[in-house]
């Protein structure tokens, strides 16, 4: 009988597989990070930026490390519900019908150019980011665990975009921007030295059952109350400044913070870990100009919230 490694063991496989991934998306160690976060976490991810800077092939890095079944969508808007979902086929010979499942069924699904996606289909993925599942024809079909959502999109004033809805921003865990690299990076990858051209360097860090257990292990993370209190006074503080953040949104914030302090070797987080992943889990949620992808006013704003709430227990 083979012995399962061990949480320390599993942790650095995972770092393992992070400083992989580093050298292929090179120049964007923070970025590349925290979306490793985002998987450990339990979330779905949100890559928001301009065309050609790396978007895609860190999602693609992003499914090489985990492993399991893997499927891109390109985001058209003349894309189905059924193609993302699936349909039921007749099969005449056996007078029934047949589930023919649709990409979605997958461990790990790149919606490339999501806000290209018309507002019918893009609500298809309601009930399948948040529940894991899809009902269709009165029928439930679970989807593979672990599942993951890995999505790009392009500025809004781009021909043919569509503008995401808030229920839909709001069941992404966190989003992150890439921008151009800075002319090393850039040089590495003009030479083939990194980039999308040497993707195929990159292993799964883990089998399926080890992703699993990782995730386990980010969710026993402790948050003491004092941690919890001033997460809900930031909170609060949002809110009272007219932003919006739903309790998935704080949920996602603190799953964030955990997968950090996991990441860091710790089993319990700390202020720092709330305060250095608030932007990334709020910043596309809330009442903002989205013509402005960068995000940036929104950041201000949070980073403001956190200058102004004390992280004592004095509110």
């Amino acid at each position: 009988m083979t012995q399962q490694p061990g949480e320390m063991e599993i942790r650095k496989a995972v770092l393992d597989g992070l400083a992989a991934l580093g050298s292929v998306v090179v120049g964007k160690e923070r970025q590349v990070r925290r979306a490793l976060a985002v998987l450990l976490s339990g979330g779905h991810l949100l890559l928001e930026d301009l065309p050609g800077v790396g978007k895609t092939t860190l999602a693609k890095g992003l499914s090489r490390l985990l492993g399991g079944s893997y499927q891109r969508v390109q985001g058209t808007n003349d894309l189905l519900p059924s193609d993302l979902l699936g349909v039921h086929l007749w099969e005449a010979e056996h007078q029934r019908f047949r589930f023919q499942e649709g990409p979605v069924f997958a461990n790990v699904l790149l919606l490339d150019e999501l806000n290209r996606i018309g507002p019918k289909t893009q609500s298809s993925l309601l009930e399948v980011m948040v529940e894991g599942q899809v009902t269709l024809d009165r029928a439930t079909y679970r989807l593979p665990d672990p599942f993951f959502v890995i999505a790009t999109q392009n500025p809004m004033d781009h021909a043919g975009t569509f503008p995401l809805p808030e229920s839909q921003m709001d069941r992404f865990a966190c989003v992150l921007h890439l921008g151009y690299p800075d002319p090393r990076a850039e040089r590495l990858v003009l030479r083939g030295e990194a980039g999308a051209d040497t993707l195929d360097r990159l292993q799964p860090a883990l089998d399926l059952d080890g992703w699993r257990r990782a995730r386990a292990a980010v969710k026993t993370v402790r948050v003491a109350d004092a941690a919890l209190d001033y997460a809900e006074r930031v909170v609060a503080s949002i809110r009272e400044g007219r932003g919006f953040c739903s309790t998935r949104a704080a949920g996602h914030w603190l799953a964030l913070a955990k997968a950090e302090a996991w990441l860091a070797g710790r089993s319990f987080t700390t202020p720092d870990d709330l305060q250095g992943t608030l932007g990334d889990a709020m910043a596309h949620r809330g009442v903002m100009d989205d013509r402005r992808l960068n995000r940036d006013e929104r950041r201000e704003q949070l980073a403001r919230v956190l200058e102004t709430v004390p992280v004592g227990w004095k509110p």
